[in-house]
């Protein structure tokens, strides 16, 4: 019997791929939550829990060549179950990592595994709106997002409750199993493009074309944006804008409240003007917006700034995710691991100007990325608005 009591079959498809987002961000949230109390339990230093951290990222630019091989040898709807299953288990293995070592391990997998949960599921939802030729990839996103919120939740309950990071993990691998059953009824079984099956089955691997290059910088500029967003805005509302400690922390409120809430309606958007304007807009939105804060100093001003940000920057992942899944699935992995590159490359990027300038002009940078993004949405082949 179906999980979902639902008869329609694309909103029974996408409550189950709209789990899988949800799975992800909320098992991204939870272990990152509990990153004091890891530090703490294995004695690590600063510099080691950046190690760390880097390592999950090195993890999930390394798939990029092992998951074309799988979206191929599994499909997205079995390679989205086994990746979500195997981060639960990498979850529970972090929260009994006996040493250092073997926490790095349990990081590289995990990196590897979200790599993977990270293109079947974006797969799938590319899938979704091609069969039913409905625009649904936004709200998706915005789910992976409301996972992050509920781990977030459940990390300040937990942390309340019991000082333990086994048995929050362990509540947390009861959600993620649950959201992983959810999902499992309403998958679509994904059939290749016709142009992917043919060159697949010649080579294993072929060099990406001009169009997908377009797609990695437009992603890997975007992602940039994104995260150094949520790492400097506290910390420039606090420095530069003067903000008390306890307004600082709104920066980061209101970038990812805005991209939420412009996920929301993003796919009406998607629908009436297209991808590429909705992707060439929003980005130029989001680089005016910065460069005005700025330019205007304040905390006003900011929070003006970083509003334009999360609302101009919500659509530019989910849009790019769609252009990139119908290319096929290497296309995708390779635009997913320069999400990954953007993310890790972003902050430190940013943190270097900073310290060689000012944060100023550090988010200066950003605001270029997003300019970047806008210029490379012009090259992409964007599917033509429908009606």
């Amino acid at each position: 019997m179906c999980v979902f009591p639902v008869r329609d079959p694309f909103q029974r498809s996408r409550l189950a791929i709209a789990a899988l987002f949800c799975s992800l961000g909320f098992q991204y949230a939870t272990w990152a939550a509990r990153i004091p109390a890891i530090k703490a339990d294995l004695g690590l230093t600063a510099a080691e829990v950046g190690v760390l951290l880097m390592a999950a990222g090195i993890g999930a630019v390394a798939s990029f060549p092992v998951v074309p091989v799988l979206m191929r040898r599994l499909g997205s709807a079995r390679l989205a179950l086994l990746s979500a299953l195997g981060l639960t288990l990498l979850l529970l293995a972090l929260a009994f990592a006996p040493d250092y070592p073997v926490a790095l391990l349990v990081m590289v997998a995990d990196g590897v595994g979200v790599g993977c949960l990270n293109v079947a599921m974006n797969a799938q939802g590319t899938a979704l709106e091609t069969r039913y030729a409905r625009n649904t990839m936004a709200r998706l996103h915005a789910t992976f997002s409301a996972g992050s919120l509920l781990a977030a939740l459940l990390a300040s309950g937990m942390n309340a409750a019991t000082s333990s990071v086994a048995a929050h993990f362990g509540v947390a691998a009861v959600v993620l199993v649950s959201l992983t059953a959810l999902a499992r009824p309403g998958l679509l079984q994904d059939e290749a493009p016709a142009q992917e099956k043919r060159s697949t089955s010649r080579a294993g691997w072929s060099l990406p074309s001009r169009v997908t290059l377009w797609m990695c910088c437009a992603m890997a500029f975007g992602t940039v944006t994104e995260g150094a967003m949520n790492d400097w805005s506290a910390l420039y509302l606090r420095e530069v804008a003067k903000a008390s400690a306890e307004l600082a922390p709104m920066g980061i409120a209101v970038v990812s409240g805005m991209m939420v809430l412009a996920r929301v309606f993003a796919d009406g958007w998607r629908s009436r003007w297209g991808d590429g304007r909705v992707v060439l807009v929003g980005s130029a939105l989001a680089a005016a917006g910065l460069a005005f804060a700025l330019l205007s100093g304040g905390v006003a001003a900011a929070l003006l700034g970083f509003a334009c940000v999360g609302l101009g920057c919500a659509a530019v992942t989910p849009c790019v995710y769609v252009a990139a899944a119908k290319q096929g699935s290497q296309a995708l992995a390779l635009v997913a691991a320069m999400g990954t590159t953007g993310l890790l490359a972003g902050p430190p990027v940013i943190g270097f100007v900073a310290s060689s300038s000012s944060l100023v002009w550090g988010l200066a940078v950003v605001a270029a990325a997003a300019v970047v993004v806008s210029l490379s949405s012009t090259r992409i082949q964007w599917t033509p608005v429908s009606g």
